[in-house]
């Protein structure tokens, strides 16, 4: 607990008031004592860490003092509602309003005063240990200034200028599809509808009819003619995602669009030409080299004419921080712990960016205007891998690889002597914490040594 930490107490019965003020000063805190909402209102400022709030006040309701405090100048102070009223409208409201933590009466006064512990550690840090978030750089939903994303944007570039198939490669949620609304947008078709299918998601039955629409009368069901995915994308992009999981009749199909430029509706004779740019995404094995490829090997080579690979979130951690600040764009938290943010880059993220959004947009929700370590469930730093024994000795290497070994070895030796804290090993080395993940992410080195 932070020494003299100021807890405001806002109860209009004062044998219970009086009551608070003695137990949270067990815990270090020194209360302030309010009978009313008028009284609280004259005591607010910026030296409070915490305030415990009654609902039903003889002045108001505490629950307005709630959200007026929450659109004031004192937005960040924490508040505890302290209630009898345990109704869920009240719940909702409070809780909807800021509410830090709700407790009804008679409650267990360890449980009230571990609520205050966390109030007040909260208020510490988003005074003082909190990493600056940086401005988010990326288009169409991409967000990265990693070396491997610079990479990613010249291949969009360079797919955007032309009408080329485009393959687009990668683990699940790296972002796929948002490389291909990249290309699209930036190409001359940028005006024209971008149609996106999820072929995983389709009956294997359906797919066909989606995909080139059917004539009246062709199936069961089929009650009028009805233009497929082809038609609907006119001239232009067509993505059609996780093409790994097309069966073979399918990809037959496929292929004979690529290779001929024309197709017939399921149930038609009328022969169409389809004007829209194809781009296709797998995160399944597609390459003729893997003998896991789920994909006929001619139908690979006409689709990747243009193969992006995506990288996934570990090899560029440098972007974490950016992507941090774009998850949290218009959500309650703004600011994130150095040490949550330290767990963040360690973190080898197997969902990749997706589960990334999902836990920071979850610790936003759950876990006030701060985010720090307690509000990542389920992240925790492992070792990385020491260079194996048995490596060679820097005589056998040309200056460059001695060089960036030496500079592998110095990093992974700061990282262990900072148990794992990204901040003091960049001390330690003389660089900045971006430089410091750049460096890691150009050495490969994974996860946090020491932890």
């Amino acid at each position: 607990m932070s020494d003299a930490a100021r807890v405001l107490i806002v109860e209009d019965e004062a044998g219970l008031r009086d009551g608070l003020a003695s137990a949270v000063g067990t815990i270090g805190c020194h209360a302030l004592k309010a009978a009313g909402i008028a009284e609280a209102r004259r005591l607010t400022d910026d030296s409070l860490d915490c305030v415990l709030l009654d609902i039903r006040l003889k002045d108001g309701d505490g629950l307005d003092y709630l959200k007026s405090l929450r659109e004031g100048p004192h937005h960040d102070v924490p508040v505890i509602v302290v209630t009898a009223f345990g109704d869920s409208a009240r719940t909702i409201r409070a809780m909807r309003d800021g509410a830090f933590e709700y407790l009804t009466k008679p409650f267990q006064l360890p449980v009230l005063l571990d609520a205050v512990t966390r109030a007040v550690r909260q208020r510490a840090l988003a005074r003082t240990a909190t990493v600056p978030l940086p401005q988010t750089a990326g288009t169409s939903g991409l967000i990265g200034t990693s070396a491997p994303m610079l990479s990613i944007w010249k291949l969009i570039g360079r797919a955007a200028a032309t009408a080329a198939p485009v393959l687009v490669t990668g683990e699940t949620g790296v972002g796929k599809e948002l490389v291909a609304r990249a290309i699209h947008d930036y190409s001359v078709r940028a005006s024209d509808p971008f149609v996106a299918v999820n072929l995983a998601a389709l009956p294997p039955s359906l797919i066909e009819s989606e995909l080139f629409g059917h004539e009246r009368g062709a199936f069961t069901g089929a009650t009028a003619r009805r233009a497929g995915r082809f038609e609907a994308a006119g001239g232009g992009t067509l993505f059609l995602d996780e093409i790994g999981d097309l069966d073979s009749a399918l990809q037959t199909k496929l292929l004979r669009v690529l290779s001929d430029g024309t197709f017939e509706r399921v149930g038609g004779s009328e022969v169409l030409t389809p004007r829209a740019r194809i781009i296709a995404a797998t995160n399944k094995p597609v390459r003729p080299s893997d003998e896991r490829s789920t994909l006929r090997e001619d139908l690979y080579y006409r689709l990747a004419v243009i193969e992006i690979e995506v990288p996934p979130l570990r090899a560029r951690r440098s972007d974490i921080p950016l992507l941090v600040a774009h998850a949290l764009s218009g959500s309650p938290a703004r600011a994130v712990s150095e040490e949550a943010m330290d767990r963040l880059c360690a973190y080898d993220w197997p969902g990749n960016v997706r589960e990334l959004v999902h836990v920071i947009q979850r610790a936003a929700v759950l876990g006030g205007e701060v985010i720090d370590v307690s509000s990542l469930e389920g992240l925790a730093g492992q070792r990385s891998a020491r260079p194996p024994a048995g490596a060679p000795e820097t005589a056998t290497l040309t200056l460059r690889d001695a060089v960036a070994q030496l500079e592998k070895r110095m990093i992974l030796d700061a990282l262990e002597r900072a148990k794992g804290n990204r901040s003091e090993a960049a001390r330690q080395l003389g660089i900045g914490r971006p430089q410091l993940y750049a460096k890691m992410d150009e050495h490969g080195i994974g996860r946090s040594e020491g932890e």
